[in-house]
């Protein structure tokens, strides 16, 4: 304590943050999971053809088991890549 007895002044008032209330977490997971459905559909409409193919096998392993197993923040990022997976897969030619 200083010597006038005094409390010292802090050097910066405190703002008290703004209460969390959950909603951009939840409105972030519900976008997140609007766009996986998206892309689920995607899938299944590609042609019986194209399901055998090893791609076809990784875009749904993408968007099931590995989309569960990552954070919220890496999720976009596995959209991202089963996305691009599929429209590879939709622009092969198709097998003979």
């Amino acid at each position: 304590m200083p010597k006038s007895g005094k409390r010292p002044t802090p050097s910066a008032p405190t703002a008290a943050p703004a209460p969390r209330t959950g909603a951009g977490f939840r409105k972030r997971y519900d976008e997140l999971e609007r766009q996986r459905q998206v892309l689920i559909d995607r899938l299944t409409r590609i042609s019986q053809d194209a399901r055998g193919h090893l791609a076809c096998k990784r875009a749904a392993k993408l968007l099931n088991e590995t989309y569960r197993r990552s954070s919220l923040t890496q999720r976009f990022g596995i959209l991202q890549a089963a996305s691009w997976l599929l429209t590879v897969i939709e622009g092969l030619p198709p097998a003979l």
